[in-house]
């Protein structure tokens, strides 16, 4: 504590993560890098979480983490560990976090904020006991650093797309369109709570709520599973969540937006497309052309109306001026390093993160909502 009874931030920051697989690699790489481009408190990869003592030393080694542990019990409680970072199955998401909020350390966890409501405002209410603390909480909602998504929003905030009237959002992957692609965690209710509606409609319905400022109202959905067995350990096993689902939401300023995800559209690698629309501008981004930006003037005369592209690399844009000169792009890991550079800086600066538990909270009442939809079916005619 300091002087005036103010809770003080240590150096360097000792940093565990649990899990080191897909989300443990993006991770891991952020924060080897991070105080490398950004000005942030210093700090330490002290230990990497996993359940196989073999495997998770060798990740440790490879990404540059200085132990390895099984017991996440164990690791919060440790004294030279500040944060921890949750990059487990979503089934585990509440009971470290809340364990670790509780033990005092700060928590970053991957999106979605956990596998149901109930889970997700247990973990509201411990960020909100820890921050009285100056314990600091965050979801990671990682294309919100985009640099080209957060100069949109800029644009959007500035009115320069006046009144926003409609947003279409789509997130389009193929790793699952073959049918013969084997079970994974990802594809069990238990673990993942839910399939594409968690895992990149979740990314969607943020983007939405982020860029527009606002919050969605109201839900229409549908889910479909196209493939529903897939070949496990002991032969064919069902799946369980969905691998696509749609939507059409409503915002509380009077907008309205559709969304779309599927794992099985065909020559979808990771496609994020987003849409705005308003009365005095319109934008289009996607996530396969990272680095730009087609923004429309509708201020313009009507004979040089049209999209124009916005290379946003340039120092004045949103994170572009930590790293190269203008014109030379970055890639999609740098979201994560961005993602950590404003987590640390609210660390040391006491202030509450962006997207918080209860930002996490509102998406996941929009997923709930849409299973709810679903299970109501459509009318047959």
């Amino acid at each position: 504590m300091s002087a005036a009874g103010e809770p003080t931030t240590p150096t360097p920051l000792g940093v565990a993560m649990i899990g080191y697989a897909f989300m443990g690699k993006a991770h891991s790489q952020a924060w080897r890098n991070v105080a490398a481009y950004f000005d942030v408190p210093a700090v330490e990869q002290r230990v990497l979480v996993g359940r196989d003592a073999e495997q998770v030393a060798q990740a440790a080694a490879r990404f540059g983490w200085a132990e390895a542990a099984t017991d996440w019990h164990e690791v919060i409680a440790r004294d030279d560990v500040h944060i921890v970072d949750i990059c487990a199955p979503g089934s585990l998401h509440a009971e470290i976090a809340v364990a670790a909020l509780e033990a005092g350390k700060h928590v970053l966890v991957e999106k979605p904020l956990a596998n149901s409501l109930a889970e997700s405002e247990r973990m509201v209410a411990a960020a909100r006991s820890a921050r009285e603390h100056g314990v600091q909480s965050m979801v990671g909602f990682n294309y919100r650093r985009v640099p080209a998504l957060a100069y949109a929003r800029r644009l959007i905030a500035d009115g320069r797309l006046g009144t926003i009237r409609q947003v279409r959002a789509s997130y389009l992957q193929d790793w699952l369109a073959d049918e013969s692609a084997p079970m994974t965690w990802r594809l069990r209710k238990e673990t993942a709570g839910s399939g594409a509606l968690g895992d990149i409609a979740s990314h969607a319905i943020d983007q939405i709520q982020f860029l527009l400022g606002d919050t969605v109202t109201d839900v229409s959905g549908r889910l479909h599973t196209f493939v529903g067995r897939r070949p496990g350990d002991g032969g064919l096993e069902n799946v369980t969540v969905d691998d696509a689902a749609w939507a059409t939401l409503s915002l509380s300023g009077g907008a309205l937006a559709s969304v779309e995800v599927s794992r099985v559209a065909l020559g979808r690698k990771n496609s994020l497309q987003i849409e705005v629309y308003g009365s005095r501008g319109a934008l289009t981004f996607d996530l396969e052309r990272l680095n730009e930006l087609q923004f429309l003037d509708g201020a313009a005369p009507d004979a040089e109306q049209g999209f124009r592209r916005i290379v946003v690399t340039e120092p004045d844009h949103p994170y572009a001026g930590a790293w190269w000169p203008p014109g030379h792009v970055i890639g999609w890991e740098h979201t994560f390093t961005h993602q950590i550079q404003d987590f640390l800086i609210c660390i040391r600066d006491g202030t509450a993160p962006s997207p918080s538990f209860e930002e996490g909270l509102q998406v996941q009442r929009v997923l709930a909502a849409i299973e709810q939809s679903d299970a109501a079916k459509s009318v047959r005619l």
